[in-house]
Parts: structure tokens; C-alpha cells; sequence
């Protein structure tokens, strides 16, 4: 009997019919690599993990360098490493050993252990085999080292009727005993699968035989903040459409929740920061719905937070991650803005993002580029980096090989990220408690997923005058603005910060601000000396400037001049404009020797009115 969920999968992959299409923000990610068949093909639920070694790491169901007849003809699946930057090199070949005793189609992912190797699980394969159940190879874990090297721990059917499960289609988890856990998809006391643990010599022990009446078919586990282990079946419970379990590392099984057809399937579960669990359904109003993400708490009180409608998505397989920015991330096999009619008829699959209350936006649509050269069908999930970017896989599509409908790919793109169109504001001389004309920065998501602000602050004698960037949440390439004005209440230089606070990487970001305060009406040079001069006559003439700092006219201008002194000429006229400047042409003309001193002033309707400067010579 063939797991349902899997069945239901290849369904999707190799059906196609008829679907509108459907329009989406575009997004914009990197194809870091195309498999070719030989490095493998086909990544299924394998979903990557980011070693040690700063590497990615991951499988293939298909593909590699060796093939066993019509059991996995188009070869019997990969371990491969790709660095961040896209260089890939294939660690390993399943069915590399007689009659694939080293076992063969690995559907799920790796985990890297303690000891820095990595445990991972074949669907098929191994040392034995049923001819009822499984006849070609009923299934394995394995352990492989970082250059390659595999050793086969444990080969599943080593019982009678396979009473220790068999086809394990999810990776396992290494939990704080030191221990391996994981599901065995079929097989056990009643046909249903099991939970297993297995320590890193291969001793296995069956904790728990599903009967379908506490669930079928399991997914995998995680551990739990309590210890205790919880995953989900993707069948059984007391509706027939899945359940949410706890297991404890003796075996006690409940069950927190059984799914109906509302909600149907269930694929893997995480544990949020919050302590609660979240996951997806493949399914929503039966086996042609489009699935769900829900929460679920500890206790068992499940809250369906969106339901795909093919638009956004459909179908998520891979399940969720929840990311720096605490929202979660995760991929959907079908829907979305393009199709391709033999291969992904129902939409191509999306990227997605979905915050903790519900609100889902979809990131990218897949097969937008000719041919899906940039995959499609993404049937495994996200994982995120130390670099702070997201990368996953596709079970279809890429720029070459083989494999009809393309081998698959892995990819990567970024978080938010931030982008401002100024770094630093510096005002204009500013008139005391006047406020100056407002200067704008333009704020720019120049990262893929959805920004959101959670707070923008200002200090100093600046304020923001516009903001279009409160509770904005941008997509890729748009853009919010924040206007800022000076306004002094002191003299002298002053300083500022505008702080942009929000869930991209490089957050917060700042930007500078300085301005200077200064009087209304100013006069300059503040003092002028003339040096010697012969009595009777006239120097060459010296330039004073009137400014005017405010906002407003400065009006009832009057000029008055002492002592040997005198206007030569002048631009001002009673009344300056707003910011304006004039000028005042002044000569020396002693009419004694010795020290001569005198004052220009200029009165007006300023508030420091008048506003004067000291002029001296001496006469010979």
C-alpha cells in the first residue's frame, strides 16, 4: 500500500488540467543551480539544512550516477553539498552497492548530529525487501560524512510483516538524549507506520505502532521546548483526514487534534518562539483543495490562519520556517501567477511569507522566466542561512537537462533589506523658532520578502512633517517617504537622527541631520578695519551683506552710518524677501589723524533689529 500523501503528491506533478493566469508582484531570486541528472535530479521534500561548514547540504530523489532497472530508472537519488555561492558537488549515489543494499530514493532532507556527520533516511532500498509491501527495498537510515563516505545503520523490514515499519518518508531528529527519532510512513503492528528511535550504532526500537484510529501514515518529528516529540500523520484520526500527535521519548502517544475535511493532510510541524506549534495541510475541502496553515497550541486548540486559493497558492508540502524577522516562510507546490500546461497546469508554485496573526503574502511565482528555467513545482521547504538569506529547491523545471520538465533547482533570495535614498541632511542657516522648508528621504525595500516598520523616531530640533512609511509593509522595490523640517530654538550648530526601525537585516537604519540656528536678520561682517588713510580722502570701499533668515519679509529696513564713515552704495531697499540677501558699500574718509571709529546700523522689523557692525581706520 503506497503512502497517500505521496501518491497525492505525484498527482500533482503528473496531472495536468486547465487554470487561469492569475497576475502577482513579481519578484526577483537567484537559480544558484540546475541539476542535470547526473548530480542529480528531482529534490523531493528534501528540504536543505546549512552545516558547520557554513555549506548547504541536501538530497535527490532521483538521479546520481547509478540506477536499479525500472525501480529508479532515472537514477536512485543524490547527497550533494552547494555553497552559498551556487558550486555544487554531488557527495553520494544511491544504489551505488549491489542490488542497492546502501539503499535508494531519499525523500527527505538531512540532519548534521553532534558528531558533525550527517543521518538521513532512503524511502526505498536497503537489505530487505517484501514482495507485498515493498519489493524494491523497503527502506534505510544512513549516515554520511562531510567527504562522502556512507554507512548504512539500519534497513527497515528487519522484522516479520515489516512489524518495524518501512518507507520512511521523513528525515529523523537528533534529540537532547543524544538519540535519532523518526516515522516509518507504513508498516508496524497495524499497517500505519510507526515512531522509531535509533541510536547512532543502529539499534532501533519501535515506540509506537499507528492503528489509524490515532493516525496514519506519519510525517516527521521535532522536539519540543518539554522534550517530548510532536509531528502529524497525514491520514487516521478520528475524521480520516490527519492528526497533530505527542509522543514522550518512552512512547505515550496522544492525540492533540484530528483534521476533518475542512482541513485536510497535514504536513510537518514547528515550534514558534511564542511555544506554539504551526504547520500546513496539502488539503483544504478534500483531496482538490488547496491547504492551510494553522496554529496549534501545546494543548491542542488548533486556529486555521489562512486558506489557500490557488491565487496565492496551493498545496504547501514543504511545511514552515519561522525566521529572524518572526514571521514565517515557506514554499507551495501549485498556484500562483504562472503555469505551464504539461507540467504544472495548476500554477507553478510560490514563495510565500505569513506573519504569526495571518496575514500571507506571496513572494514569488514560479516559472516566470521562459521555460522555468527558474524551477517549479516546489515541493520542500525554506531554510534560512547565517547569511540571512532563504534557499530552497524545485522538484521541476531549471535551465538544462535531461529530465523532461527540467531536474529541478536550488535557489536563493533575500530578506528585507533597506535601501535609503539620503544617509544625511544638513539645513540651512534656520531663524530662530522658524521652520524650514521639509527635506525627504525615501525608503526603499531593495530585499525580496516583505518589510514591515515597527517604529520611526526622530530627536534634536527636527520633526517629521509627512511619513508614509508608518505601518507600511513593502514588497520588493517599493517605497515609502518620511519628511523632516529644522527648527531651532538655540544658536549655533545642531545635530538630529532619524531612525528607521523595522525587520530587515540592517536594521535600524539612521540618517544624520544637522542645521544651524542663527538670528532673524543678520549683518556681515560683524566688524571692519580700514587700516591708514590719508585725511581727506576716500578708501576703497568695503561690502557688508544683509540677510534675512526668515520665512517672511523683512520689512522697514533703514540704514545709518557713524564717524568718518559713509554708504557708498547699496542694494537694499526697505523691505527684503524671505531668505534674501543686499548689500551696503561702505568708504573711510578721515578728517583727523590718529584712531577713527564708527558703526553701520541697520533697523528693521526683525526681532533682533538692529543689527550693527563696528568700522574702524586710522587717518595720516
Amino acid at each position: 500500500m503506497e503512502r497517500f500523501g505521496l501518491l497525492k503528491r505525484v498527482c500533482f506533478l503528473f496531472l495536468f488540467c486547465v487554470a487561469t493566469t492569475i497576475a502577482s508582484p513579481t519578484q526577483t531570486f537567484t537559480t544558484l543551480h540546475s541539476f542535470g541528472y547526473t548530480d542529480g535530479a528531482y529534490p523531493f521534500t528534501s528540504r536543505l539544512i546549512q552545516a558547520t561548514d557554513g555549506n548547504l547540504y541536501g538530497t535527490t530523489t532521483y538521479g546520481g550516477t547509478s540506477s536499479n532497472g525500472a525501480a529508479c530508472s532515472v537514477g536512485c537519488g543524490t547527497v550533494f553539498k552547494i555553497t552559498p555561492a551556487g558550486t555544487l558537488t554531488s557527495l553520494y549515489s544511491f544504489c551505488s552497492r549491489t542490488n542497492c543494499t546502501d539503499g535508494s530514493d531519499p525523500y527527505a532532507g538531512l540532519i548534521q548530529a553532534t558528531d558533525g556527520n550527517f543521518y538521513g533516511t532512503t524511502y526505498s532500498g536497503g537489505a530487505n525487501s517484501n514482495s507485498t509491501y515493498c519489493p524494491a527495498g523497503c527502506g534505510t537510515v544512513f549516515k554520511i560524512t562531510t567527504a562522502g563516505t556512507l554507512t548504512t545503520l539500519y534497513s527497515f523490514c528487519s522484522q516479520a510483516n515489516c512489524a518495524d515499519g518501512y518507507a520512511p518518508g521523513a528525515g529523523l531528529v537528533q534529540a537532547t538524549d543524544g538519540n535519532f527519532y523518526g516515522t516509518a510512513g507504513q508498516g508496524g503492528a497495524y499497517g500505519s507506520g510507526t515512531v522509531f528511535e535509533i541510536t547512532a550504532t543502529g539499534r532501533l526500537t519501535t515506540l509506537h505502532s499507528f492503528d489509524s484510529t490515532d493516525g496514519a501514515y506519519p510525517e516527521g518529528l521535532i522536539q519540543a521546548t518539554d522534550r517530548n516529540f510532536y509531528g502529524t500523520a497525514g491520514q487516521g484520526g478520528a475524521y480520516g483526514w490527519g492528526t497533530v500527535f505527542e509522543i514522550t521519548p518512552e512512547g505515550t502517544l496522544a492525540t492533540l487534534y484530528s483534521f476533518t475535511i475542512d482541513a485536510a493532510y497535514p504536513a510537518g510541524l514547528i515550534q514558534a518562539i511564542d511555544g506554539n506549534f504551526y504547520g500546513t495541510t496539502e488539503g483544504e475541502g478534500g483531496i482538490w483543495g488547496w491547504g492551510t496553515v494553522f496554529e496549534i497550541t501545546p494543548e491542542g486548540t488548533l486556529t486555521t490562519l489562512h486558506g489557500f486559493d490557488l491565487t496565492d497558492g496551493g498545496n504547501p508540502l514543504g511545511g514552515l520556517i519561522q525566521a529572524t524577522d518572526g514571521n514565517f516562510y515557506g514554499t507551495t507546490a501549485v498556484g500562483g501567477a504562472h503555469r505551464n500546461r504539461t507540467w504544472c497546469g495548476d500554477g507553478c508554485g510560490t514563495v510565500f511569507e505569513i506573519t504569526p496573526e495571518g496575514t500571507l503574502t506571496t513572494l514569488y511565482s514560479f516559472c516566470s522566466r521562459t521555460n522555468c528555467t527558474d524551477g517549479s513545482s516546489p515541493l520542500a521547504g525554506l531554510v534560512q542561512a547565517t547569511d540571512g538569506n532563504f534557499y530552497g529547491t524545485t522538484f521541476h523545471g531549471g535551465a538544462s537537462g535531461p529530465c523532461s520538465g527540467g531536474c529541478g533547482t536550488i535557489f536563493t533570495f533575500g530578506p528585507p533589506a533597506v535601501t535609503l535614498s539620503h544617509t544625511s541632511f544638513r539645513f540651512a542657516n534656520q531663524a530662530l523658532t522658524e521652520t524650514s522648508a521639509a527635506k525627504t528621504v525615501t525608503l526603499k525595500n531593495s530585499g525580496t520578502a516583505v518589510l514591515t516598520m515597527s517604529g520611526i523616531t526622530i530627536n534634536g530640533n527636527f520633526a517629521i512633517s509627512a511619513n508614509t512609511c508608518a505601518e507600511a509593509a513593502l514588497t520588493m522595490d517599493e517605497k515609502c517617504s518620511v519628511s523632516v523640517t529644522f527648527t531651532p530654538t538655540v544658536l549655533g550648530k545642531q545635530t538630529g537622527t532619524l531612525t528607521f526601525t523595522d525587520n530587515a537585516a540592517n536594521s535600524p537604519q539612521t540618517l544624520s541631520l544637522s542645521g544651524t540656528g542663527v538670528e532673524p536678520a543678520t549683518l556681515t561682517p560683524a566688524s571692519a578695519s580700514y587700516g591708514a588713510q590719508g585725511v581727506a580722502t576716500t578708501s576703497a570701499a568695503k561690502t557688508f551683506t544683509l540677510t534675512n533668515n526668515q520665512t517672511v519679509t523683512l520689512t522697514s529696513i533703514a540704514i545709518t552710518i557713524t564717524g568718518d564713515f559713509a554708504v557708498s552704495a547699496t542694494t537694499c531697499s526697505t523691505s527684503l524677501g524671505a531668505k534674501g540677501k543686499c548689500t551696503i558699500s561702505v568708504t573711510f574718509t578721515p578728517t583727523a589723524t590718529g584712531s577713527r571709529t564708527g558703526q553701520l546700523s541697520v533697523s528693521d522689523s526683525a526681532s533682533n533689529s538692529p543689527q550693527t557692525s563696528s568700522l574702524k581706520g586710522t587717518g595720516q
